[in-house]
């Protein structure tokens, strides 16, 4: 009993007559013997595929009308000055967590010493030569800036912050910023409990 199905070889030619815009002569013979069967397969169905051109791993112009392409974009660069010739003052981040005696020795509250756990972040920030009243600072949510007549400083911060909430404190003797920034735990009540 023979069943006629997609996968009998005439069928697969008409197929592929259907789909097909340009025929090879190989193509138009009859299927009676085994190997011409053989070689027809799913490749053969449709329009043979174009070929490219070879893209070189070099750097290559495209036609689009785009002036950059994405990987020449900074992550970021909304807050950079690049003009701005001052440079960058050395700065440490500095987690904390809010720590009793039952969280060290109990440990009833299930804080560990993760960044999951911790309240606030203190960065410091060595400023020599520089006052007090020289130094200007803006905070946004994921970003610090930080400005005086000698530095500048753009700081992507590791975790969202509340900007409005904080403080800042200039050590004259050590010539060192240290702003403390509240994080912003959304899932706290999960967390936490």
């Amino acid at each position: 009993m023979e069943c006629l199905g997609v996968s009998s070889g005439e069928n697969l030619q008409a197929l592929s007559a259907l789909l097909s815009s340009q025929l090879e002569k190989e193509e138009d013979e009859d299927c009676n013997n085994a190997t011409g069967c053989a070689q027809l397969g799913p490749g053969q169905i449709g329009p043979p595929p174009k070929k490219d051109k070879e893209v070189s791993s070099a750097y290559t112009k495209t036609t689009s009308k785009d002036i950059w392409s994405e990987e020449e974009v900074i992550e970021g660069s909304q807050y950079d000055d690049l003009a701005d010739p001052r440079p960058q003052p050395e700065y440490e981040i500095i987690l904390k967590q809010n720590v009793g005696t039952q969280d060290l020795f109990l440990g009833l509250s299930r804080k560990d010493p993760s960044s999951m756990c911790c309240e606030a972040m203190l960065v410091k920030i060595k400023l020599p030569d520089t006052k007090a009243t020289d130094v200007f600072l803006d905070t946004k949510e994921k970003f610090l800036d930080l400005r005086t007549p000698k530095y500048k400083l753009g700081l992507h911060l590791p975790h969202p912050i509340q900007s409005q909430e904080g403080k800042a404190q200039f050590f004259s003797d050590r010539q060192e910023l240290e702003v403390t920034l509240l994080m912003k735990r959304p899932m706290d009540f999960i967390n936490m409990q």
